[in-house]
């Protein structure tokens, strides 16, 4: 389901699940999918700016975000993309059917069209 100007509703801004050794807990994002379902949610957003996912390498963040859109049935998901090497990694994703991207402005320098990567300004 693409994210579309019509978009309303509740996200749920959901965290990464982990198991105590470090590795993505999949039953857990699956429980999470479920919940944020029945609490009656419009769309769930994954691997923001601000939590663990400029700690995930981008094959981890691939991962968490497919296992979302997978299980996510009718929800939209909105993944961010803004952690470093992911941004380039995010076409499988994207092959899932994730709604759309969250994209933060570099810290680095200003933020303008021609500074963002051509994947993240192509229209679908």
């Amino acid at each position: 389901m693409k994210l579309t100007a019509a978009a309303k509703g509740t996200f749920a801004i959901a965290p990464t699940p982990f198991h105590d050794d470090g590795r993505i807990d999949e039953a857990s994002i699956d429980r999470l999918v479920d919940f944020y379902a029945e609490a009656g949610c419009d769309g769930i957003t994954v691997l923001g700016i601000m939590g663990e996912a400029p700690k995930l390498d981008a094959a981890e963040s691939a991962e968490v975000a497919i296992r979302f859109v997978k299980r996510a049935k009718n929800l939209q998901i909105i993944v961010g993309v803004s952690s470093p090497g992911f941004a380039p990694s995010c076409r499988q994703p994207r092959r899932a059917g994730l709604a759309g991207a969250m994209i933060r402005r570099p810290a680095t320098r200003s933020a303008t069209r021609q500074s963002l990567p051509a994947s993240w300004l192509a229209k679908r």
